[in-house]
């Protein structure tokens, strides 16, 4: 497993906390983290982070007015995510891969999902319903709005909270593993256009949990999960390389 260097201690140690009512002060290390991770992970699943772009510390650093330690902490946690690539001595890489892998990848998803929308065949409770159905909205307003996303985000999520009323934290932190890679899959290759079906097919997949045919709610999930391997296999290839100074230049305090 490829090993990633630490911060030095001047950029990890601990700053005072501020006194409630205080007056303002710089950002901490704390502030300073949360924003560059944030910024890099809305870059990924914006799509703007085009696989295999190097993600060089400088360069990042310079963009975003912050120390390079900063930008170390980031991407190893973006790293333990899966999110990125870690190579030893060489940095850290948008993932990009390749056909195979993200084939696994929707195999083991359907695999997976198969068994949980057994499990929850016939079984969610009103409430539980209520809750799905709220979310699935939220989504498309995310999607109308076009926040790119915040909607890629959502409909992972979706399958998450299937995973979370099956009742089994160990399928919760599988399927979370295996959502986040193929939303970013989505990120790095699906289209705008096509992505805003997700709500949609999420709609009818909760319809198919209400009964009453058990094959066919199958064959809804399956679908699903079907057109997202297409598409994002469809929309893999050549892509173009990213100026990190341009894509991070408004995240600068």
């Amino acid at each position: 497993m490829p090993k990633t260097a630490l911060a030095s201690p001047e950029t990890t140690s601990a700053k005072p906390r501020r006194a409630k009512g205080a007056v303002s002060t710089p950002d901490t290390d704390v502030d300073v983290d949360e924003r560059v991770y944030e910024a890099v992970s809305k870059a990924l699943l914006s799509g703007k982070l085009r696989p295999g772009t190097p993600l060089r510390e400088r360069a990042l650093a310079e963009a975003m007015g912050c120390t390079r330690g900063a930008i170390r902490k980031v991407l190893a946690r973006l790293g333990a995510e899966k999110r990125l690539v870690l190579e030893y001595n060489r940095g850290a890489f948008v993932p990009n891969p390749s056909v195979e892998d993200m084939r696994n990848t929707y195999r083991a998803r359907r695999i997976v999902e198969a068994g949980l929308v057994t499990t929850l065949f016939g079984k969610l409770t009103r409430e539980q319903v209520a809750q799905l159905r709220k979310h699935v909205q939220a989504e498309q307003k995310a999607f109308k709005e076009g926040r790119r996303e915040d909607a890629f985000r959502l409909a992972g999520e979706f399958h998450l909270l299937l995973a979370q009323m099956a009742g089994s934290e160990e399928l919760q932190s599988y399927i979370q593993r295996l959502v986040s890679n193929t939303e970013l899959y989505k990120a790095l290759f699906d289209s705008v256009e096509a992505a805003s079906c997700a709500p949609k097919e999420h709609e009818e997949i909760i319809e198919a949990l209400m009964g009453p045919s058990l094959t066919r709610a199958l064959d809804i999930a399956m679908e699903h999960l079907d057109e997202l391997e297409q598409r994002v296999i469809a929309g893999a290839g050549a892509e173009q390389e990213v100026d990190l100074a341009d894509l991070f230049a408004g995240v600068r305090r």
